[in-house]
Order: structure tokens, then C-alpha cells, then sequence
């Protein structure tokens, strides 16, 4: 399955009770939807969670994801 990396934008965060807050890389269009409708979105290391937080630069992101993003990018 090929990915490409324009349809990604920016991390967004998974609500976890366990561990510290991450950001996470998901699908740009599903970042609005899952925001006003609460769907759940896939982030690329298959972490599934509803978008409730924008990240700011300098937020912590997901190692797997950061990983598999710059893989797709070279």
C-alpha cells in the first residue's frame, strides 16, 4: 500500500491515561472531522483516538510515527 506524504499535516494527540501526552501523524482530512465529530482517526503507527488537541511546536511526538513519516518522505 503506497501513502503519500501530502496527505498527512501536522501530529495530532491521543487522550492516553497511560504514559506521557504524544502527538501522533494522521490523515489531513480527517483531522476537522474527527475534531467536530468524534470520529476516531488512525494515526500511522495504528494508534486509533479521537482529535482533541492541536499540538504546539516543541510537543512530543510519537517515535513510530515520526519513524515510518520519514521513511515515506525519502
Amino acid at each position: 500500500m503506497a501513502v503519500s506524504t501530502q496527505i498527512l499535516e501536522r501530529p495530532e494527540t491521543q487522550d492516553a491515561d497511560t504514559g506521557p501526552e504524544m502527538f501522533h501523524y494522521v490523515r489531513k482530512e480527517k483531522i476537522a472531522e474527527s475534531a467536530v465529530m468524534g470520529t476516531h482517526v488512525i494515526a500511522l503507527c495504528g494508534e486509533t483516538f479521537p482529535v482533541t488537541k492541536t499540538p504546539k511546536p516543541g510537543s512530543p511526538v510519537c517515535p513510530q510515527c515520526k519513524e515510518i513519516y520519514e521513511a515515506m518522505k525519502a
